[in-house]
């Protein structure tokens, strides 16, 4: 199951939340959903590698109004010179998507554990044409000594430039993708190399989510009988 079921998905609703929050049936819910993804797109395209973790996308139901939220490494790239490039970003959604975006931007605090950031910069390493295992030990490393419980890095294709593709792992710590309470970070990203596409995978163990105490079992702890 570990391999089959994307971590996140397996993990909605009780302590992973979805990355888009609207509601939508029919027809509309193809064409959100064809938006959410020409945004992320323009977002991405926008800024150089290595800089975007993540995008969240809300919309309001009453109001034709999109909340876009940014998690960077590098929030100062993404805002520019008095907000010049955030506001450049945000004219360029709103002529994309014909409606009021809101754009906020916010700072990811440990850019060493997060997966996407991870995945990302193994590609870039992997593109300049440096060793997938070097890459991968050092990725590894800073993981673990920024505070990470576990975590897990997979490359496949052609690595190094071999003629029949391969896949490699490295793994330190404890990643339990079984355990629903798990806080696992995962990402999938390609690196293209003048061989070939690289596949990189990233799980990151932060530790485990315990579930809240509902109120009504802490209020009935406390009546005396």
């Amino acid at each position: 199951m570990g391999r089959k079921v994307h971590p996140l998905g397996f993990r909605l609703g009780i302590i992973k939340d979805h990355r888009a929050r609207w509601f939508a049936e029919g027809a509309e819910y193809r064409e959100l959903l064809e938006e959410d993804l020409a945004i992320r797109d323009l977002v991405d395209k926008a800024h150089d590698p290595g800089t975007i973790a993540e995008v969240e996308i809300e919309r309001l139901p009453a109001a034709r109004q999109v909340s876009v939220k940014i998690h960077t490494a590098k929030p100062g790239v993404i805002i520019g010179r008095k907000g010049a490039s955030v506001n450049q970003l945000r004219k360029d959604l709103e002529a994309l998507t014909n409606k009021k975006i809101h754009v906020d931007v916010l700072e990811v605090e440990n850019p060493d554990t997060n997966a996407s950031l991870i995945g990302q910069s193994i590609a870039l390493q992997l593109e300049r044409r440096i060793s997938h295992k070097r890459a991968m030990k050092q990725a590894v490393r800073r993981a673990m000594k920024a505070g990470a419980k576990g975590i897990m890095i997979t490359c496949s294709g052609r690595l190094g430039g071999a003629d029949m593709a391969r896949r490699e792992t490295q793994r330190e710590g404890q990643v339990p993708r079984h355990t629903l309470r798990a806080d696992i970070d995962y990402a999938n990203v390609e690196g293209l190399t003048t061989f070939s596409k690289i596949g990189i995978k990233v799980w990151v163990y932060k530790g485990e989510i315990l579930p809240e105490v509902k109120e009504e079992n802490q209020a009935r702890a406390y009546v005396s009988p």
